[in-house]
């Protein structure tokens, strides 16, 4: 394909000569024969530096924010990252274009909301993909997770793929990370949905205006066709602002659908949904209102795109999120859970939702990544000291950072309200503690991973999983 053809969507690129590309490249180590090699500023590098290297490999031509002394076509654009996008949904025959987009932001709730969309939605005989924190998933076909929300150029050859395999819907977790940096600029949904806000990912936006602002760029007219907006959250009343039509849900706020909750055990719920006064008896494989809530959301998002109440019955009953408030094993009479709540919000409906059905003691084990938001590690360990009757803190993806270090901030939430806590630095003991802890009616919840299947260490990504670990340590007791 010519790079000409690629660049049409953008007017403001200047092309210096025109060349046949053969392939889209990241990395100038494996840059090919005729591919195009993208330059912007990222975090860390300036892959401008890099194009050197992809043109010596055989790149055709570049794509720069600024002009470049190599002998190779170069296409000079504003923002390179945006550039990536579009020319990557170019590139791949804009399969976003073929098929029902469903975006799915928010702080929490995201990888819940998708997956009940999806499984609506193939309840309704609407062929649905679903990208994201746990892979991509179509057709029979599943895709190990990297990114929340993958880098443009996997994440339109996933949808062509997808389109090819005759999915006519697409279900994604759309991330704030994502938003800010373009990476699925070329995508207008047809359905976008907002879970919540709360604090997360201060280290990259700053500020919670920043942050916010990622999630609202979404929800703007030139992006969505339709928004499914949680009226239990404030922030929706900014976004019912941005002059998209948009639907309510909410659980303590009156709102365009709602439930009534029939029961509620440790392991699932019923309740009837009144989706704009239409009626469904639900069924949930997980506790939890935060849980009802996202159940609301996808309901909403897929009724949108014609799924109706039956199929929003079956597909709430059939989904099944790994590492999501998941039961995981009984152990001396007490029940096990594992979730990936990471942020002081996540933490403490979790904990709130096991709270309802624990007639002993909730315990809680977590940890905190490094390099990451450091200010909400505080406020997490005083989350943990209100909500659980004892904590056990551990490390968890410490990254370049000393575990205890790590550990000492989360602490300074929890001294002042409790000393009902041990610190335990290698995960793998701090779960056998906790485990040799638990008696009949106890609850334990191990936190910040979830289906997380590694533990990352100075740079090294080692295997591990809360689910395998926990099996391992009963079967070895």
């Amino acid at each position: 394909m010519k790079l000409s053809q690629l660049a049409l969507d953008l007017p403001q690129a200047e092309l210096t000569q025109d060349a046949q590309i053969g392939g889209l490249c990241t990395d100038s180590r494996v840059a090919g024969a005729g591919d195009l090699f993208f330059c912007f500023c990222g975090t860390r590098t300036d892959a401008h530096d890099c194009a050197a290297e992809a043109v010596g490999r055989g790149a055709a031509a570049v794509v720069c924010e600024h002009a470049l002394a190599l002998p190779c076509a170069q296409l000079i654009v504003p923002d390179g990252r945006e550039a990536m996008a579009r020319i990557a949904a170019a590139y791949f025959g804009h399969p976003e274009r073929c098929m029902k987009m469903v975006g799915v932001t928010g702080t929490n709730g995201k990888t819940t909301t998708a997956a009940m969309t999806a499984e609506i939605l193939r309840e309704a005989g609407i062929a649905a993909g679903l990208i994201g924190t746990l892979g991509a998933e179509y057709g029979g076909v599943h895709v190990p997770p990297s990114l929340t929300t993958p880098d443009p150029v996997c994440l339109f050859s996933l949808l062509r793929d997808m389109a090819n395999a005759g999915m006519r819907a697409a279900v994604m977790e759309v991330s704030a990370h994502a938003l800010a940096l373009k990476k699925e600029a070329p995508v207008f949904y047809d359905v976008a949905v907002f879970t919540n806000l709360t604090r997360d990912h201060l280290d990259f936006f700053g500020d919670m205006e920043r942050y916010a602002a990622a999630k609202k760029a979404l929800f703007r007219r030139e992006r969505c066709a339709f928004a499914v907006l949680n009226a239990d959250d404030m922030f929706s009343r900014e976004l019912e602002q941005q002059g998209v039509p948009y639907v309510t849900y909410g659980l303590e706020t009156p709102a365009d659908a709602f439930a009534v909750v029939e029961s509620d055990t440790l392991r699932a719920l019923k309740a009837v949904l009144n989706l704009q006064d239409e009626l469904c008896e639900a069924e949930i494989g997980m506790t939890g209102r935060h849980n009802l809530s996202n159940a609301l959301a996808a309901a909403c998002a897929a009724k949108r795109l014609g799924a109706g109440a039956d199929a929003i019955a079956r597909g709430l009953k059939k989904t099944r999120v790994e590492g999501r408030l998941e039961w995981t094993a009984h152990v001396n009479g007490g029940d096990v859970f594992v979730d990936f709540a990471h942020t002081p919000d996540g933490l403490e409906k979790s904990l709130g939702a096991l709270r309802e059905h624990c007639a002993g003691r909730l315990i809680v084990l977590f940890g905190c990544g490094g390099n990451r938001d450091a200010g909400k590690r505080k406020t997490m360990g005083e989350a943990a000291a209100r909500c659980a009757d004892f904590t056990v803190l551990t490390s968890d993806n410490p990254r370049y950072e000393d575990p205890y270090a790590i550990i000492s901030d989360i602490e300074a939430g929890i001294r002042p309200l409790t000393c009902e806590y041990a610190v335990i630095e290698e995960r793998e003991k701090a779960i056998r503690c906790a485990l040799g802890m638990l008696s009949e009616g106890d609850v334990l919840l191990v936190a910040g991973k979830g289906a997380e299947k590694y533990q990352e260490i100075m740079g090294i990504k080692y295997d591990y999983d809360d689910k395998d670990v926990i099996r391992e340590l009963i079967g070895k007791s």
